[in-house]
């Protein structure tokens, strides 16, 4: 009998086997096509978010009326751009230092804001808006006269 038995034991082995790998394939397939959904999924959320960065970049904060009050009660607020500071010495023709005179400060600090190591403040901002509204004339008619 000892070997009926371990002859039914073995069979019932080999059955639950096949049935657990029936089981298991069905799984694996649901499994990999899960797997295909949320990597789609994932793709089209990071499609999703360049786009929102994109439109995020090109859009501006609106204006509410707190701010146009502040605005209009600190007069425009000024903003810097050092590539926009060279180009504007470069178009008017002149050098580091007689464009420093035109602004009232030094050549040197000319020129480190147009290399970005240091940032104008708010009373020149104010004095490069008037000299940034200079055509190259006009520049070196200030120029001769200073």
């Amino acid at each position: 009998m000892p070997n009926i038995a371990s002859i039914l034991k073995a069979e019932i082995s080999r059955v639950a086997r096949k049935e657990v790998r029936a089981e298991i394939e069905t799984l694996k397939k649901a499994s990999a096509a899960h797997r295909a959904s949320i990597a789609e999924l994932r793709r089209q959320v990071n499609a999703l978010e360049k786009e929102l960065h994109r439109a995020g970049k090109g859009a501006t904060r609106p204006a509410t009326v707190s701010d146009s009050a502040n605005e209009a009660a600190e007069g425009t607020k000024r903003r810097f751009s050092a590539s926009r500071l060279a180009a504007h010495r470069a178009k008017l023709g002149v050098s580091a230092a007689s464009y420093g005179q035109l602004v009232g400060v030094s050549g040197q600090t000319i020129y480190h804001w147009e290399q970005g190591k240091a940032r104008p403040r708010a009373a020149q901002l104010e004095s490069l808006a008037a000299v940034r509204e200079l055509a190259a004339r006009e520049a070196t008619e200030r120029l001769r006269a200073l």
